[in-house]
C-alpha cells in the first residue's frame, strides 16, 4: 500500500536506513557464507543423520486445549522467516514512500531491470523443464539474494560509485516484490477460505490502526501473530503474511523536524542552565519522548530487527536448508534438466533479462543510467544479482516435494551462486578500477 508522506514529516533519513542495510547485508553475508559451508560440511560427515534428524524434531506449542505442532524444519520456514519477510516488507515501504522507488523517474530502470530480471530467468528453466512435473520450480532462479549481492559489491571498496549500490539495493527489493508475489499466487496449497476471510478481517484492523497513528509495537504484534495463523491455516505461504503485515506499519512520524529540533534545543538549553537534578531527569525523559515521536514506527522497526535478521535469522535458515547430501553422480546431477534450468536460469536468464532491458529502456529514452554508473559496472552486476541462494532455496521448499528433486536444485542453486559471486567481484573491481 503507498501512502502520500510529506517530507518534512518523515524524520528517517534514507542515508542512514540505507547505510544501516548496507553494514547489516554485508556482515550478515559472511555469515550467511561460513554458515552454508558448516552445513554442507555437517550434512555429508559422519554425523551427517544427527544433521537431519534435528531439522526432523517435532516442536509443539500448546495452550489449555489448542495445540500447534511442526516439525523445527516448518518452523523455521514457516515462522521464523516471516520475521525474514517482514523486514522485506518494511525495506520495500521505506522505499517506496521516501527511498529510491518514491518518484517514477528514479523507480522506473530498477523496476525495469528487476522484472527483466525475473522473466529471463523463468524462461530459461521452462526452456529444459515445460511440460515436465518439475516445470513447478520455473520460480526458482528468478529470486536474487540481497545480502550476498551486496556483500560482494562492498568488497571492491569506496571505488564502487554509490549509485551503482543504490541501484542494486532497489533492483533487488523489486526482485524481493517480485518473490513474494510469486510464492502468494503460484506456491499455494489448497486455499480454506474461512481462513482468508478472517485474516483479511485482520488486515482490516491492521488497516484502521494504521490510519490512526497507532505506534504501539504491542499493538501491531498481536495483530500480525493473527494475521499469520490465518494465513498458516488458509493454505497461502505465511510469509506472505509478513510483507502484508509490513505495509500496514505507519512510515509517518508524530512531530516534524522544525518542531523536533526546537524541543531538543530548547530542553538542551534548559539542561546547561539548570543545576536540579530533578529537573534534570524530567528534560531527558523529555528529550527521549520526542526523540520517539520524531521517529516512524516504522524506521523504528526496521533498524530494531536489521541485526537479528542479517545475524540470527538467515543463518538459521541457511543452516537448515543448505546441507545437501552430496551423493551419487554429482556431474549428472548438474546436467539434469532441473538443474540446468536452475543454474543457466540464474546465471544466463539474469543477465540477459537485467542487461537487456537496461540496455534497451536507456536506448530508448525511457529512463537513464545513473549518475557515475558505466555499462561495464551494469554488466557486472547482472552476475551479482545471479545469486539466489536464500530465496531461491526458499523457493525451491515449496515447488518440490520430491527430496531428490529438491537436492539437484539446492545443488545447482549453491553451484551457480558461487560462480556467479566470483564472477561478479572480478568483473565489479575491473569495471570500477577502468572507471
Amino acid at each position: 500500500m503507498k501512502q502520500h508522506v510529506p517530507r518534512s514529516r518523515t524524520i528517517s533519513v534514507l542515508s542512514r536506513s540505507f547505510r544501516d542495510f548496507i553494514t547489516s547485508s554485508t556482515a550478515g553475508g559472511v555469515i550467511l557464507l561460513a554458515v552454508t559451508v558448516t552445513a554442507l560440511v555437517w550434512a555429508n560427515s559422519g554425523a551427517a543423520a544427527s544433521y537431519f534428524a534435528l531439522w526432523e524434531t517435532n516442536v509443539t506449542f500448546a495452550f489449555g486445549g489448542f495445540s500447534l505442532s511442526k516439525t523445527l524444519h516448518h518452523w523455521i520456514n514457516d515462522g521464523l522467516m516471516v520475521i525474514f519477510f517482514f523486514m522485506v516488507g518494511l525495506e520495500i515501504k521505506r522505499e517506496i514512500a521516501v527511498g529510491e522507488l518514491a518518484s517514477f523517474k528514479k523507480a522506473l530502470l530498477p523496476i525495469l531491470a528487476a522484472v527483466g530480471g525475473m522473466a529471463g530467468p523463468a524462461l530459461v528453466y521452462l526452456i529444459f523443464n515445460a511440460g515436465t512435473p518439475a516445470a513447478h520450480g520455473w520460480g526458482i532462479p528468478m529470486a536474487t539474494d540481497i545480502a550476498f549481492a551486496l556483500g560482494v559489491l562492498a568488497l571492491a571498496g569506496d571505488r564502487v560509485p554509490p549509485a551503482l549500490k543504490v541501484f542494486l539495493a532497489a533492483l533487488a527489493i523489486v526482485d524481493d516484490m517480485g518473490a513474494v508475489l510469486v510464492i502468494a499466487l503460484f506456491y499455494t496449497s489448497e486455499l480454506s477460505l474461512a481462513m482468508l476471510a478472517a485474516g483479511a478481517g485482520v488486515l482490516v484492523l491492521l488497516f484502521i490502526a494504521n490510519r490512526m497513528n497507532v505506534r504501539s509495537t504491542a499493538v501491531y504484534l498481536l495483530l500480525g501473530l493473527a494475521l499469520w495463523f490465518c494465513f498458516l491455516k488458509s493454505g497461502v505461504h505465511a510469509t506472505v503474511a509478513g510483507v502484508l503485515l509490513a505495509m500496514m506499519i505507519p512510515v509517518r512520524s508524530r512531530i516534524d523536524k522544525s518542531d523536533f529540533l526546537r524541543e531538543t534545543k530548547h530542553a538542551v538549553e534548559r539542561l546547561e542552565n539548570d543545576d536540579a537534578s530533578a529537573a534534570e531527569n524530567e528534560l531527558i525523559h523529555h528529550v527521549a519522548a520526542v526523540t520517539e515521536d520524531a521517529q516512524s514506527p516504522l524506521h523504528r522497526m526496521e533498524h530494531a530487527l536489521q541485526p537479528y535478521v542479517a545475524f540470527l535469522i538467515m543463518p538459521v535458515f541457511a543452516l537448515a536448508n543448505a546441507g545437501v547430501a552430496l551423493q551419487g553422480d554429482i556431474a549428472a546431477s548438474l546436467i539434469s534438466p532441473v538443474a540446468l534450468g536452475v543454474g543457466l536460469g540464474l546465471i544466463i536468464g539474469k543477465q540477459a533479462g537485467i542487461f537487456g532491458i537496461t540496455w534497451l529502456a536507456v536506448r530508448t529514452g525511457v529512463a537513464v543510467l545513473p549518475s557515475g554508473v558505466s555499462w561495464p559496472m551494469i554488466y557486472a552486476l547482472t552476475w551479482l544479482c545471479a545469486i539466489g541462494f536464500t530465496m531461491a532455496l526458499f523457493i525451491a521448499g515449496l515447488a518440490f516435494t520430491d527430496p531428490a528433486t529438491m537436492d539437484v536444485a539446492k545443488i545447482a542453486i549453491l553451484a551457480a551462486s558461487t560462480v556467479a559471486g566470483v564472477a561478479g567481484m572480478v568483473l565489479v573491481k575491473k569495471s570500477t578500477r577502468r572507471k
